[in-house]
Parts: structure tokens; sequence; C-alpha cells
């Protein structure tokens, strides 16, 4: 709305309409914005919920300070969907494509989240929504992605490609520069770390269909596509199991997508690091900024000891952001490096009930990896309660460290992602 009104005062003229030209003003516009509305309407939110007795129902597992949190507001991630759309919708470019993909996603996945919390909290148990209309959900948007990556004439791409000049006279290498094409093309390419030519294209793999590898390779990104958006949205959603950890390891890697989105959105800075260049991907900076500053509004909220938990109304429309955005930007594959902690908590879950159930059909009694999953509640758990393979010789750690400490891995994961960029 505003980014139009701007359009339309910079035709006449008006001193400083230029502003909304410019991706990083209006990054920090949405983060400031986002940022004060989380933090305004989230204290009506949380008083209009305890109202409503919409409080956390909690199973008693043994974990240090659980049973406080009994009754805590839950389905607090509808604040932070309202200070992503809000911000958007004010500030952002609505005829972009990869905008309107990123609205129509936190919708979609918002309400997949508010569909189970509200199930949750009106029968007073933890079963909520079928987990089959959870993936079905998520296997939807998946495809509301991947089919308009791939039929949509404004996503496109310009390749990078290495040149290097000889001299003539010696055959010296004289200078090594990256250039891009000079045409626009739709093709299923990714961004590969420690390769020199990070580029790698799903076609490849699908060369052997002959003629129409091309289209496979479509179809190839759009399964990949759906495999991502759903492994990191429920990674997510079983990471939110300790005040502010979602909420923080979430904000971290939004500051991560939103700094690749922008270098991948200039044609100067995807130069110098030899990625791909993405025309009007930039666009998504601004979302980001939203994002991110809706998170740390919530923070405010959320963190230890949380007066609101997102619930699955926010976790499963984090995790679904992440990846449509890194999708998006073309760099889904280094998410398992960016996300490792929310495939980590996935992993976690997945080895215990396979190993519980093989040593029960093979001994009688099923054993346990770690002392309680997800991976956090391992730590939570006080040494020698539970047998275990790995157990923790300190016992119990506090749940305010667990988090930090995560937040820290988080950063380091941050890192680690931009210097592969690098490494070739």
């Amino acid at each position: 709305m505003f980014y139009w009104l701007f359009q339309i005062l910079e035709g006449y003229g008006v001193p400083g309409a230029r502003l909304m030209d410019y991706i990083s003003v209006r990054f920090g516009a949405t983060l400031v914005l986002s940022l004060i509305i989380s933090t305004i309407i989230g204290r009506k939110i949380i008083d209009r919920l305890q109202m409503m007795q919409v409080g956390e129902i909690v199973r008693n597992l043994g974990l240090e300070g659980q049973m406080k949190k009994t009754g805590t507001p839950t389905m607090g991630g509808i604040i932070i969907i309202i200070s992503i759309l809000v911000p958007c919708l004010l500030i952002g470019n609505l005829s972009n494509v990869y905008m309107i993909l990123l609205l129509i996603s936190t919708i979609w996945l918002g309400g997949i989240g508010f569909l189970d919390d509200y199930i949750k909290v009106s029968r007073k148990n933890k079963e909520g929504l079928n987990g089959r209309f959870k993936i079905v959900g998520q296997i939807g948007i998946g495809l509301i992605v991947g089919l308009t990556m791939m039929f949509s004439p404004d996503i496109v791409i310009r390749e990078n490609q290495e040149v290097t000049h000889y001299n003539e006279e010696n055959g010296q290498e004289l200078i090594y520069e990256i250039v891009y094409d000079n045409n626009e093309v739709k093709t299923p390419a990714t961004t590969i770390p420690f390769v020199k030519n990070n580029n790698f294209n799903y076609a490849w793999l699908t060369e052997w269909t002959g003629k129409n590898a091309y289209t496979w390779g479509w179809i190839l990104f759009i399964f990949v596509t759906i495999f991502i958006v759903t492994a990191t949205s429920n990674g997510a959603n079983l990471t939110d199991g300790l005040d502010g950890l979602a909420t923080g390891t979430s904000a971290i890697i939004g500051v991560a997508l939103a700094a690749m989105a922008y270098l991948g959105g200039n044609v100067i800075y995807s130069s110098y690091l030899n990625i791909m260049y993405i025309p009007s991907s930039s666009e998504m900076v601004v979302y980001m900024g939203a994002f991110i500053g809706s998170l740390i509004g919530f923070l405010w909220y959320n963190a230890y000891p949380a007066q609101v938990f997102m619930g699955d109304t926010g976790s499963l429309t984090l995790g679904g952001i992440i990846a449509v955005f890194a999708v998006l930007i073309h760099k889904e594959l280094m998410l398992p490096i960016l996300c490792a902690i929310f495939y980590i908590e996935d992993l976690s879950v997945m080895i215990q009930v396979f190993w519980f159930k093989l040593t029960k059909r093979k001994y009688g009694t099923g054993k346990r990896v770690f002392k309680m999953t997800p991976l956090h509640h391992h730590f939570q758990k006080p040494a020698g309660v539970v047998e275990a393979l790995w157990q923790n010789p300190k016992g119990a750690i506090p749940e305010s460290k667990i988090v930090i400490r995560f937040w820290i891995i988080g950063i380091l994961l941050a890192a680690v992602t931009f210097v592969t960029l690098k490494i070739r």
C-alpha cells in the first residue's frame, strides 16, 4: 500500500518519495514496524487468551520446571503471523511473485497450525490435528511453491560463469572474473557448497530420460521442495519445547536468509560470491525484515519464563516459511547446515522410536538412545533417571542455559553456511 503510494508520489516529484525504492530502507521499516506491532498487540492477545482460558496442557514427564508451565497461554503464533502480514501488506511490493508466495505460505501454514491448536484447546488434550492432515497441508504448500517456480515467467535466474583471461604472448593467466549470461533463464538449478562451480541442476540427475530431462528435473525439484518444507516445518515444531528456543533459533536463521536474499538479488554481490543472480528476489528481504522483527517482539513475552507459547500456530509456520524462503532463493540444499538444529531434533525422535521398537522386538524390552526426545529434553533429564545409551554425566541443565547454548550453535551454523559459499 505505502509502496505504491510512494511510487505515485515519486511520479509527481515529491522529495523523499524515492526512499521506498531502496530495499534496505523497506527492510528496516518492516523490521521496526513488525517489532512494534508484536510488542503492542502481544500483550493484548496474551490477555485475551488468558480470558478465554486458552492455556497449555502439560503432561508430567519429570522435567525440571515443567509443571509450572501449565495454563500458560498458547496459540501465541497469532502474534507472529499478524506482525508479519501487516508490515508486508503496507510496505511490500504486492505485485512481486516472491512476496505473494511468502504471504500465501504464511497464511496457509498458519491456518494448519491454528487448526491444530484449536482442536487441542477445545478438546483439552494434546492430540490436536491428525498428523496425516498436517502432512497433506505441508505437501500442498510445497506443491504450490514448486509449481509456481516451474511455470511463472517472473521466476528466473542468471547463471554465473567463471572466465579466465590469458596473456596471448606467454599463455599465463592474467585475470579471473565472474560473468553472467545476458539471458534470464528458467531452470531447476540451486546452489551447493564446497565445490568450485557451485551451481547444481536437478535436470542433470534426469538426463537418462533424454529429451524430457528438463521436465523431469523440475518434477524432481518439486519433490525436493515438498520434502524440505515438510521436514523443516516439523523440525521447527519439535524444537518449540523450551521457552524462546524456536523463536530465537528461527530469528537467527532469518537473519542469515535475509542476507543471502540480498546478496543473491544484487548482481555485484552475487558476482563476488560467485553465486547465481536472481532478479527481483531482493523483495524477499523486505518480508524477512517483518519475519525477524515479529520474532524479536514475540521473544519479549516468550523468553524464559514464558508468558505465552507460540503453539503449532507459530512453530509450523516458522519452519515452513524458512523452507519456502530458502527454496525461492535457490539455497535449499544449504539448509542442512543452516537449520541443522531443526533437523537434528527431527532425527533424534526418529532414532529414538526406531531403536526402541527394534530392541523391544529383539529383547522384549525397549531401550533408548536418549533419555528423552526431542533432543533438547534430553539435557533436562537428571542423570540415571532413564536408562539410555547416551547419559548426560552432568545431570539436568537449567532450561535457560540449554536455550542460550542452542542459540550460540545456531549463530555458528549461520556463520559456517556463509563460509561454505567461498570455500571451493
